[in-house]
């Protein structure tokens, strides 16, 4: 991931997959895509060809790392802030990412909305292959930022959550797949979420380093399954004793050279 100035503007151009595509992001006072966005792009299969939801996807970090290990793949961007949206339409616009822009959608909606409203805001039901979220990630009990917007794209609550997991859960195909990345702290609320919804679901904690406390946790299931949960080896960040490395299998998930296997 490697990052440069966009003359004249407060915005950063970011280069992903070892510069197979790019985002404009902007280079303060919102959330900026990185290593999250990479691994949660990682849970979608090899080879996937379908269509692919995009939670909250912001600048479109995670769907346009699922489109560009998956050529096949088709994306829809749903973002309700229009400074991360409007950042999502100029990464789409990028000469980099013209082999993109033809299976990409950005679609400015509210995910935690519900029913008619939902519906209407273009969160169709029974549409996707595959949905996957980023949604905020710290606690409201948590520090939070001063900056009103980036406070917002960081705070969840359990309530909140839930939204999420509802609009996935409606606008995925029966069997289709749905998958995030959250805190370990939110795994309980997660799962009540999830229950009589999906089914296999798969955890994959995320640890900075072997010895060290999981980080991040990346959670699969199936739309309609019943079958039984499952907790999958981890994915470990950094080999140890080493600063600014990753392990072999971390590098290549981030980059796009391989996609990590949700169920058994």
């Amino acid at each position: 991931m490697n990052a440069g100035a966009d003359p004249g503007s407060s915005t950063t151009i970011d280069a992903f997959h070892r510069g197979r595509f790019v985002l404009v992001q902007p280079s303060r006072g919102r959330h900026r895509a990185g290593l999250d966005a990479m691994l949660l792009a990682a849970t979608v299969p090899a080879g996937f060809d379908g269509t692919l939801a995009d939670l909250g996807a912001g600048a479109g970090a995670a769907a346009l790392a699922v489109l560009s290990r998956c050529p096949d793949a088709r994306a829809t961007l749903f973002e309700n802030d229009p400074v991360m949206a409007n950042c999502a339409r100029q990464t789409m616009q990028r000469a980099e990412n013209a082999s993109l822009q033809p299976r990409v959608r950005i679609v400015a909606a509210d995910v935690t909305l519900d029913g008619r409203a939902r519906e209407a805001a273009g969160l169709e039901s029974g549409r996707f292959d595959q949905v996957i979220a980023n949604p905020p990630f710290n606690d409201a009990r948590d520090r939070q930022s001063p900056n009103a917007a980036r406070a917002a794209a960081h705070v969840i609550d359990a309530s909140t959550m839930l939204a999420w997991i509802k609009t996935a859960s409606a606008i995925a195909r029966p069997g289709g797949r749905f998958s995030m990345i959250a805190r370990p702290s939110m795994l309980a609320d997660i799962l009540a979420g999830m229950e009589r919804r999906f089914g296999a679901i798969a955890i994959r904690p995320v640890h900075p380093r072997a010895d060290e406390a999981a980080i991040r946790i990346l959670v699969s299931g199936v739309k309609g399954s019943r079958a039984r949960l499952a907790l999958l080896p981890a994915v470990v960040l950094h080999p140890d004793g080493a600063l600014g490395q990753f392990t072999p299998q971390a590098d290549a998930l981030i980059n796009g050279e391989a996609a990590l296997l949700m169920a058994l």
